[in-house]
């Protein structure tokens, strides 16, 4: 019997993202760019500061909309949700994170953890559960009552990680990941991160700059005057 193919989770058609520059200029950085990224495949992007990865993120996760093109998941285009619809999807379909952690200052790792799915309407008693078994899971159990001034900053990270699976996601997006973090602290995020997509099964998108996680990836695309090239690496 031959092996299935994983169906394709993401895809991207077409893509254009321009930027206004001034008077009759445009700053064009994402140019018909087309991918496909299947169900738990770990793809990471490459390419120079300013290439334009964190904006082809941002199209990726419905954060901001393109140019022309489009992007969908799980079939459903995202250029026809409106603002409240697309913002919904990524709450309930898509996990975020970022170079910079975004936890709220004034709140606890385990209520930062918990916080997506209170957005969602889910109950108090019922989200801090899951935030703290998720907390054990990237090994900050016990740093659940602590707030992100009182963690290292590859803590704070693992609590954006965990909070970034709260809804359960199909897709989580990875801008950057461990860009601020030592070289120890970046190779326990790594493969914190591998560990995770093969346990659970999850999609990662990753744009990245360190050569330790394209190293665990499936796939390696490099993103050259705005398009991508594939095949540049993959695992057996």
């Amino acid at each position: 019997m031959g092996i299935v193919e994983k169906k394709i989770l993401l895809r991207a058609e077409g893509l254009h993202k321009e930027y206004p520059m001034g008077k009759d200029q445009r700053l064009h950085v994402i140019k018909g760019l087309d991918m496909e990224v299947r169900e738990g495949e770990m793809a990471v992007i490459v390419g120079p500061s300013g290439s334009g990865k964190s904006t082809l993120l941002h199209l990726l996760g419905g954060l901001d909309r393109p140019s022309s093109g489009k992007v969908v998941v799980e079939n459903l285009d995202l250029s026809v949700l409106s603002e409240e619809e697309l913002a919904g999807f990524r709450n309930k379909t898509l996990g975020f994170i970022f170079q910079f952690h975004h936890l709220l200052p004034e709140f606890t790792a385990l209520e930062n953890v918990a916080m997506p799915a209170l957005i969602r309407g889910e109950k108090l008693r019922e989200a801090q559960g899951r935030a703290s078994a998720l907390l054990q899971e990237v090994g900050l159990e016990e740093r659940s009552d602590h707030k992100p001034n009182e963690l290292s900053g590859g803590e704070q990270q693992r609590v954006a990680v965990a909070r970034a699976l709260m809804n359960d996601p199909r897709l989580v997006l990875a801008d950057e990941p461990s860009g601020n973090l030592d070289e120890e602290n970046s190779q326990r995020l790594h493969q914190l991160l591998a560990d995770l997509a093969q346990k659970r099964g999850l999609t990662f998108v990753i744009a990245t700059h360190n050569l330790d996680l394209t190293k665990r990836a499936h796939r390696v695309l490099q993103l050259i005057d705005g398009k991508l090239v594939t095949g540049l690496r993959s695992l057996s």
